[in-house]
């Protein structure tokens, strides 16, 4: 298993047992680390949990730090379902919508509500991407 194939970051295990392991990464913003954090509202450190199968060959303990991975592959395939479909959605609808005279409050509806749709389907599909996004988590 080749590193250059893995997004991967750090992790503490928050809660662990037979069946799951949930990390929580931390995400730091660039200038998080600046000595003058405190005084600007540009520095922000988000937490996300994640839920990872314990596949039963490692033990994991609570407060431990580990490394979680996911193959690149999936990472674009992520960017692509959340971002940039949404966005070609968009933009299809604004110019082809403009182009043929509708009207803006319309349009702005009609984009709404199928940028609304496609998450709806993303959501009602959630239990297939579970299993197509595999996370893997190491020791340190």
């Amino acid at each position: 298993m080749k590193e250059v194939d893995y997004i991967d970051h750090q992790g503490k295990v928050i809660e662990a047992n037979a069946h799951f392991i949930s990390v929580e990464i931390l995400n730091k913003s660039a200038c998080s680390s600046c000595h003058a954090q405190g005084f600007c509202s540009m520095g922000d450190v988000k937490a996300k949990i994640v839920e990872v199968e314990n596949s039963g060959t490692d033990f994991f303990e609570v407060g431990e730090i580990v490394n979680v991975k996911l193959k690149k592959t999936l990472g674009y395939k992520a960017l692509w379902l959340s971002y940039l479909i949404p966005l070609i959605i968009l933009m299809v609808l604004l110019l082809s919508l403009h182009a043929i005279g509708v009207s803006e409050p319309i349009i702005g509806l009609s984009i709404i509500g199928s940028i609304s749709l496609y998450y709806l389907i993303i959501w009602l599909l959630r239990d297939r991407f579970k299993r197509e996004f595999i996370f893997v988590v190491e020791k340190l």
